[in-house]
């Protein structure tokens, strides 16, 4: 959708960014939090490297119920590192870049939501250009998401991320509508 775009825009203007799938990465690291708990459930796809995020795919497009048993693990972890973030963070404004925000219904956890949006095929091409990724993998990455529409709907603020220049008008209005609560707070 554009989200690490957008979150970088966020950071030009002086906003502190902490990243969902950045922690994750930390997490599934050589000697990271996860993978000791991990190589319980999922021996095949931890290694003494960190976890093998394209094994660990295989084996939850595989088994789909050993999704919740991955999030049992992984999502407490998260937390703490976002928690750890809060703590540390000296900037007015912070950002959260978390792609099942809405799923998981944290969105009560912040003063405010924006939803980055583009169109479905757009967001295919931008997906498998990344070439750890395929259609079969973007599907099941989908298939535990709510439909786009949904998630605007539920936002306060929509970034189209289109183009480049669509997505910094967005993140310029959201800025100035943040800033000022800061100002009001």
């Amino acid at each position: 959708m554009g989200k690490s775009t957008t979150a970088a825009m966020f950071k030009n203007h002086g906003c502190a960014v902490w990243d969902a799938d950045a922690a994750v990465h930390r997490l599934y690291a050589k000697g990271g939090l996860a993978t000791d708990q991990l190589k319980t459930d999922f021996p095949t796809a931890v290694s003494s490297d960190g976890v093998d995020r394209t094994v660990l795919r295989g084996l939850l497009r595989d088994t789909p119920a050993l999704i919740e048993t991955l999030n049992k693990i992984v999502h407490p972890l998260v937390a703490e590192d976002r928690q750890n973030f809060i703590a540390g963070a000296t900037a007015s404004i912070l950002v959260f870049d978390i792609p099942l925000l809405f799923e998981n219904h944290m969105e009560r956890e912040f003063d405010a939501t924006a939803c980055v949006l583009t169109s479905a095929d757009l967001q295919e091409r931008r997906v498998l250009a990344r070439k750890t990724m395929t259609k079969a993998d973007l599907d099941l990455i989908l298939s535990r998401q709510l439909p786009a529409a949904e998630k605007a709907e539920k936002a306060d603020y929509i970034i189209c991320t289109d183009t480049l220049d669509s997505a910094q008008r967005d993140v310029l209005v959201v800025m100035k509508e943040l800033e000022a609560m800061v100002r009001h707070a």
